[in-house]
Order: C-alpha cells, then structure tokens, then sequence
C-alpha cells in the first residue's frame, strides 16, 4: 500500500485580527514539508485546486512542477484537479510537463469538485456540471492514449488529427485517479472505464463507506477489468503528534476551517464532540501518536483492501513545526510500522 500526504494549501488566519497569513510564506512553507515528505519515504504528495481567499493553491500544477525540483522519489499528483471548469489539453500538457520535469513521477487526480467557485470564474454554467465532466474526461482520456487526437463533443470545440505535447515518460500517459465523495454515479464511471478510485472519507465512520468500495469492485470486474490492475485509495483529514495535547489543541485549526466552509453550506459549528468521535476508534479522523494513526490505517486496508492512502494534513493550517513534525513522524513511524505489518 501506497502512503503519502495530501494538502489544500489552508492559509493560517489569525482569530483575533482575521488577518490571512502571506501567500508566498505559505507556498515556501509547503515546498519544504513535500521536500521532508520525499526525504522520509513517503509515496505520493497531493495538491488541491481551490480560488478562495483562504486557501493558497489555485494551481496544483505549478506547485507540483515546484515541488518536483526539490524532490526526488516522490509520486505528484493533484488531489484534485476540478476537470469541469479546465482545459483538458492544457490539463494535459501541464502534468506532461511536471512528468518530463520530475522523470515520471506526475499523476492526475479528476474530479467534479465540491467548491463551485471556478465554474463562475472561468465562465462555465453550473447547469452543466455533469456533462462538463463527463465530456472532459472523455478528450482528457483520448488525449493520455493518443498523440493524434480527433475528438467532438457538445460543449466544447472538436479536435480534429491534432497533436498534443509535450507527451508524458511512460509511452506518452499519465496515470489519472478518479477523486469522489461518494456519489454512486461517479463510482460507476470509474468503474466502468477501469481508471483507479479515491475516495474522500471526512466525516462519519468510514465502515459506511464500504458498500462503495465493494460496488466500485463489483463494477470493475463486471466491466472486464484486470483485478490485478486494480487501485483503491482513501483520502482522510491527518494528523500525528507524539504529544497528546498539541493533538488536542488541534481542535483549534480545525473547527476554524470546519466553520469557515460550513458558514457558506449552512453547517452548525463543529464541535469538540464530533471532534473526540472522529478521533476514536471507528471515526474518520486519523489525528493522534504514531501508534493509533497506524492502526486505523492499518484498519482501512483490512476493510477495504486500499493500495493508497493519503493523509491530508493541513485543514487549519497548523503551525509549519508541527507539520514538519507530523509529516516526520508519518514517514519515520507509522509509513514503516503499516509496511513491516503488509508484509507479514
């Protein structure tokens, strides 16, 4: 199983003055936990795509092609890239790039997105956000297998016996995930086109995630896919302290950013209830030491049989020490106790 750690880019905003923290401090900041990450062993690094005010990456792509010259071994790819509102060619060409760059090590992470404020942005029409993605993907997948593209659709112009460069290292194709929250529909696109899975597990108990994971594969198979080809990630809110109290007090960060998101979806404030719930045993946050994080993870693969999981590290934005901590620990402690553990 594959482990890396995922990030939104989350700007730190002072509570008491609402000041949001310096973008570029924030990106430098980030560029240094993916160096630790790849210097720790970890698989894979993930980068989000948002355009508001409190996160700092709008583009996965130029921070993926960052992080790729200060990196040596660590898979890149974005977590997610919101295909509806982009160009699937430039989409592209950007992680064809970020490959040739990085020696093969770029992937993309699709998604539809469950923040809509690049549709408005870019000029999409929300009343399309299912076909927009469906006919993305579609161009984004013909142009992964083929230099020559012809390709017509409804809402976008045809390509017709055009190239597309630069091509990836593999034989010109970038390895593409399916991110989603749970929709059954999108499940059954990734199924049906054989592309691996990720699923966002937030919130809730992650055992009532199960009948997607086993619907995903039942899909898979039935659609003639190889099972050995077969890849299941989960994708949860992370983080490892040795220390019991700054675990804790991380109830700080993360409500702030739980509320800030939810003021616009009309969630009632997050509270230290639901805090100590997705920290225990059967919940869905995977915050404490070393040892407790390893055992959940090491539960998800027992009930699901996941070959990836990324750690999403930054909600809140903690303090960059106690990322860089949290990361240290992730790929010193419980990387090698998961993978000492798989191998038995």
């Amino acid at each position: 199983m594959e482990l890396g750690i995922g990030m939104f880019g989350d700007l730190a905003i002072d509570k008491n003055t609402g000041k949001i923290q310096d973008t570029g401090e924030k990106l430098r900041e980030i560029l240094e936990e993916v160096k630790l990450a790849d210097e720790v062993g970890l698989d894979v690094f993930g980068m989000g795509e948002h355009h508001r005010p409190d996160y700092a990456v709008s583009s996965p792509e130029i921070l993926l092609a960052a992080a790729a010259s200060v990196t040596k071994n660590i898979k890149l790819m974005s977590t997610v890239t919101v295909l509806s509102s982009s160009e699937p060619v430039n989409v592209y060409q950007n992680f064809s790039t970020i490959d040739q760059i990085s020696g093969g090590r770029a992937e993309i992470g699709v998604g539809r997105g469950s923040f809509i404020e690049s549709f408005p942005l870019f000029g999409y029409n929300l009343k399309d956000y299912d076909a927009l993605f469906e006919e993305k993907l579609d161009l984004l997948l013909k142009i992964n297998t083929q230099e020559k593209v012809s390709w017509k659709g409804t809402l976008r112009p045809p390509m017709v016996n055009q190239t597309v460069y630069p091509r990836a290292v593999n034989n010109g194709q970038l390895p593409i995930w399916i991110a989603v929250g749970g929709t059954p529909e999108s499940i059954l696109r990734a199924a049906k086109l054989g592309l691996p899975l990720i699923l966002a597990i937030i919130g809730g108990m992650p055992a009532q995630f199960k009948p997607h994971m086993d619907f995903y594969k039942e899909q898979y198979l039935k659609h003639g896919h190889d099972p050995a080809k077969m890849q299941l990630g989960i994708h949860s809110h992370t983080f490892v302290s040795d220390n019991e109290a700054i675990c804790d007090g991380y109830f700080e960060n993360y409500a702030a950013q739980m509320d800030r998101i939810g003021s616009s979806r009309g969630w009632a404030p997050y509270t230290k209830h639901q805090f100590n719930g997705g920290r225990s045993k059967d919940g869905a946050l995977f915050i404490g030491d070393p040892s407790a994080v390893t055992d959940k993870i090491l539960h998800m693969h027992e009930l699901f049989g996941i070959t990836r999981f990324i750690a999403h590290m930054d909600v809140g934005a903690p303090d960059h020490k106690l990322m860089m901590k949290s990361i240290e620990l992730f790929g010193t402690k419980v990387a090698p106790e998961i993978r000492k553990a798989l191998q038995k």
